[in-house]
Order: structure tokens, then C-alpha cells, then sequence
């Protein structure tokens, strides 16, 4: 019953919502628009549950002064005390009438200038990639190096300078040969993300069911 009930919801509400998209019917729309009814509720015991998770994974570390367990600490303490900022603490910090609250100075100070380090550390990554990229070892590593060139110089008034062509071509290049880059791209994770849906609906992808599936 742990393996057949999951399976047997997946496979009816795969299978209906697929139906729904061919069958421009109000019965389809209508059932269409309950599951869509559902969906928050569904994301709210998901999220109980993924904080139930992380709280017991952070905490045994925690606990056991597992290495970079203070990392795990300060996951808890975010978990936990954002929400009571939002919820129970809604008071200014400098206490007047235009001071921001707890969770708006948190949100702010801590949260915002980590996101931009992150971003600014994953600047240096790409460009890292990209210099390794751009070695004109082949052909192909060539025919890369010098299409980013034409693009790069001709989004720049320099490539003016070069010649009223030279932006004219990096134009062409991001708008025929990189969009059918891009569109096939697209068709391939669409077909991978299909096949991959096929499979969980009809139950031979299972591994979606953790410890219960074989």
C-alpha cells in the first residue's frame, strides 16, 4: 500500500492534467482548476516537511559537532528566527516611525549582502569557465573564441569604430544562429522533462518514493 497509493495518485493526476490541455471541455477546466485549488495547500505541508528535514540533518550535526557545524547552526537559527521576526517581532529596530523592523533590517543586512557575494564570487567562476572555454585548442574552441569576440566588441561603441557592419553582425549572431542554439536546447530539456514525467506517471521511475520503492 506505501508503493501503490503514491503510484496510483501520480499516474490519475498525471493523466488528468495531461487530458486537460486537449480537452478544451468546462469539466476539464473545472478539474484543472481544483488541482490548481490544491497546489498551496500541498506547498504548505511540503514546507512543514522540508523544515522538519533540514532541522533534524542540521541538528545531528549540530549535535554531534559534526566538521563545519556551525554552518548547520546558522541554518537552524535562520529557519527559526525569520518567521518570529515577521510574525511576533514586527517592532522597529530604531523605534521610530519609519525604522525598519526586525525581519526588514535582517532581510536587508544579512540576507542581501550575502546573495551579492554569492553572485559576485559566481562572476569570478564564469569567468574563470570562460577563459578556459575560449582557448583556441580546435576548431570548434575557434569558431567560439571568435563569435564572442564579434558579440563583445559589437555591444560596445568600439565596434562602431570598426565598422557600421561589425554591430550589425553580433546583432545576427544572438538573434539566428545562438536563438536556434538556444530553441534546440529548449526541445532537448522539453523532450528529457517529458520522458522523465512519462516514466514517474507510469511507474517505472520510482525512485521519487525514497525508502519505500524497491
Amino acid at each position: 500500500m506505501k508503493r501503490t497509493v503514491p503510484l496510483m495518485i501520480v499516474l490519475v493526476g498525471g493523466v488528468l492534467m495531461m487530458i486537460q490541455y486537449f480537452i478544451p471541455h468546462r469539466i476539464s477546466q473545472s478539474v484543472f482548476d481544483s488541482y490548481t485549488t490544491w497546489i498551496p495547500i500541498i506547498g504548505a505541508f511540503a514546507l512543514i516537511l522540508g523544515v522538519g528535514s533540514l532541522t533534524r540533518l542540521h541538528g545531528h550535526k549540530v549535535r554531534h559537532r559534526a566538521p563545519n557545524w556551525p554552518y548547520s547552526l546558522a541554518v537552524i537559527l535562520s529557519i527559526y528566527l525569520m518567521p518570529v521576526f515577521a510574525l511576533l517581532l514586527p517592532v522597529s529596530v530604531g523605534g521610530g516611525m519609519n525604522s525598519p523592523s526586525v525581519f526588514d533590517f535582517a532581510f536587508m543586512h544579512i540576507l542581501v549582502p550575502i546573495q551579492s557575494t554569492m553572485f559576485s564570487l559566481l562572476a569570478f567562476y564564469i569567468a574563470s569557465a570562460a577563459f578556459r572555454a575560449f582557448r583556441a585548442k580546435s576548431l570548434l574552441a575557434t569558431v567560439l573564441l571568435l563569435t564572442a569576440v564579434v558579440v563583445m566588441i559589437g555591444q560596445v561603441p568600439i565596434g562602431e569604430l570598426l565598422g557600421s557592419w561589425f554591430p550589425k553582425l553580433g546583432l545576427w549572431i544572438i538573434d539566428f544562429p545562438n536563438n536556434a542554439a538556444k530553441r534546440a536546447i529548449g526541445l532537448g530539456v522539453g523532450f528529457g522533462i517529458l520522458a522523465t514525467q512519462l516514466k514517474i506517471i507510469f511507474g517505472v521511475e520510482r525512485n521519487w518514493l525514497g525508502g519505500v520503492g524497491d
